[in-house]
């Protein structure tokens, strides 16, 4: 489905789920290479920056923890971005890019923002808005560590390790999909200042100083999950020391008493108290008394 979206001289068109005849219309139009064109049709794993006569073509995906729409959670979006027109060209609805283009039409209907006088600039203002999303995502993850880190001092520590395994997969794919775009936008740079000029190269580096903070913030959660995750762990493994000792102790104190009842369940023609009177009190007050000095001796030892 092919959005088209203009701003005085500037063309932006978006194209979700694109088909070979919607692909082959704007590669006509705007002059595309057909191996650009072809590439279009399907996602790509690996992201990269291709310069050509009259277009940038850039790769860039983006994690959806909080907000995909389909199994996929790293969604991916195809840059052309010429002199006076953008392509982009997703396989999945994006939400962030959905509330720009909302934006965009305003801006466009009311005229009131200074977009700016090349295609570039709207470039700059999409990934702005994509990495304030990001940045969301980012705070959502904090959030979740700071309920982690609650119910961990809340003696739910058994609990919490299926949740800390959650947030752990969420931040590694948060890791593997933005790791490459310091080295794109990098890239990036280098092709924009010559296809745009140098006054653009401000525009780019403020991206990147977007992208550090993400990447900043990202680290930062993944170094306070770590730290929870051995603080967690720690707190589980005394937990289970704890029950361990308690159980040793148990048993300990058990068999003392197991031994003098199999004495007294022994057939043998003589057993001492037993067929007296009350010899089975007699017993039994004697196992107590064991059991009893044994608890003691544990308990002034510190065992217990």
């Amino acid at each position: 489905m092919i959005k088209r979206r203009t701003y005085k001289q500037l063309v932006w068109i978006d194209i979700e789920n694109p088909t070979s005849e919607e692909v082959g219309e704007i590669m006509r139009e705007f002059e595309l290479r057909p191996s650009v064109a072809q590439e279009l049709l399907l996602p790509t794993i690996k992201p990269r920056v291709e310069l050509h006569r009259n277009f940038i073509y850039m790769i860039l995906h983006f994690p959806a923890l909080r907000h995909a729409h389909s199994e996929d959670i790293n969604q991916e979006i195809d840059f052309v971005i010429g002199e006076n027109f953008i392509i982009t060209t997703r396989y999945d609805s994006i939400d962030p890019l959905n509330k720009f283009s909302k934006i965009f039409e305003v801006n466009s209907i009311l005229d009131k923002s200074n977009i700016g006088d090349h295609a570039g600039y709207i470039f700059y203002y999409m990934i702005k808005e994509m990495y304030q999303s990001l940045a969301n995502e980012l705070d959502s993850i904090k959030d979740s560590l700071k309920e982690i880190e609650n119910e961990i001092f809340n003696g739910k520590e058994r609990e919490m390790v299926t949740a800390i395994s959650k947030v752990s997969r969420d931040l590694l794919n948060f890791h593997h999909a933005t790791g490459a775009h310091k080295h794109v936008l990098k890239s990036f740079e280098s092709a924009a200042s010559g296809f745009f000029g140098e006054s653009f190269s401000f525009y780019i580096k403020d991206i990147l100083n977007e992208y550090y903070k993400i990447d900043n913030s990202a680290s930062s959660n993944i170094e306070s999950l770590q730290e929870l995750r051995e603080t967690n762990d720690s707190l589980l493994t005394a937990k289970q020391n704890e029950i361990t000792k308690t159980l040793t102790v148990m048993a300990f104190i058990i068999l003392p008493l197991s031994f003098i009842s199999s004495i007294y369940s022994m057939n043998t023609s003589f057993v001492p108290l037993a067929g007296g009177e009350n010899d089975f009190w007699i017993v039994m007050g004697i196992m107590a008394a064991v059991g009893v000095i044994i608890f003691l001796v544990f308990k002034g030892k510190k065992w217990l």
